[in-house]
């Protein structure tokens, strides 16, 4: 008897382990996507950025409506797909909606001053690493923090949309305050909530895959907006 017992033990413990390890393995993926999606914007960004040209095609006419809106479009279209598409065209569309994304950022280096893009992407990456981590590893069920954190996102969307005709600095600065708070929490919910996924979907393979490219573009979402609440309040502008 004592001998199945420690058999019993050593196989549960095995399976724990290798459990665990595919789980790790699966994070890595996801914050692997994000962080390759974050580079493309990144580098997109610069590139426009740094050329008058692209800046006067892009922003100089009529089409910087459909450079703004098209990210917004294109992630809808997303989601609406993720479920008939392979994980190889899901990552693929990660890597458009992320370049589109970064066309859209480009005008924050006229906004603002490199050295404080730098400084407030530093401070985002720090904020947003310490709360993923807190997501991860938490014993504490958040799933009822995000519906209330959710419900706080479309108040500030809405809010967003009526100051863009009131253009009152108070409310921006109370927005940017209130969005830092949402999206701080929002990576906590999202970290936890990708984690909780991979149990649903493991030993599927195509099914993790994909799972680990919705859970990117969640975290892309999260980081970004962060980012640009912080730069809002943080972010020297240019004279």
């Amino acid at each position: 008897m004592s001998d199945f017992n420690r058999t019993s033990f050593a196989t549960a413990a095995t399976r724990t382990t290798t459990y665990d390890a595919a789980l790790r393995a699966y994070m890595v993926q996801v914050y692997n996507f994000m962080g390759i999606a974050l580079t493309i914007s990144g580098a997109v960004a610069l590139l426009v950025a740094s050329s008058p040209a692209l800046m006067q095609l892009f922003f100089g006419t009529p089409l910087a409506w459909v450079v703004m809106l098209a990210p917004l479009g294109f992630v809808f279209f997303f989601s609406y797909k993720m479920n008939s598409i392979s994980a190889t065209k899901a990552k693929s569309y990660l890597w458009i909606y992320s370049a589109l994304m970064g066309l859209s950022l480009s005008t924050i280096f006229v906004i603002y001053t490199g050295t404080s893009i730098a400084r407030v992407f530093f401070i985002s990456a720090s904020t947003f690493g310490a709360m993923s981590l807190y997501g991860y590893t938490t014993k504490k069920d958040l799933s009822g923090l995000g519906s209330f954190l959710m419900m706080g996102l479309i108040g500030l969307i809405i809010a967003s949309l009526v100051n863009i005709f009131l253009k009152s600095s108070a409310l921006e600065f109370a927005l940017s305050i209130i969005g830092m708070l949402i999206f701080i929490g929002l990576t906590a919910y999202d970290t936890q909530r990708i984690k909780q996924t991979y149990y649903q979907v493991a030993g599927n393979t195509e099914m993790v895959s994909k799972a680990a490219v919705m859970g990117a573009l969640s975290l892309y979402m999260d980081f970004i907006n962060l980012f640009l609440m912080m730069l809002r309040f943080f972010g020297d502008r240019r004279n």
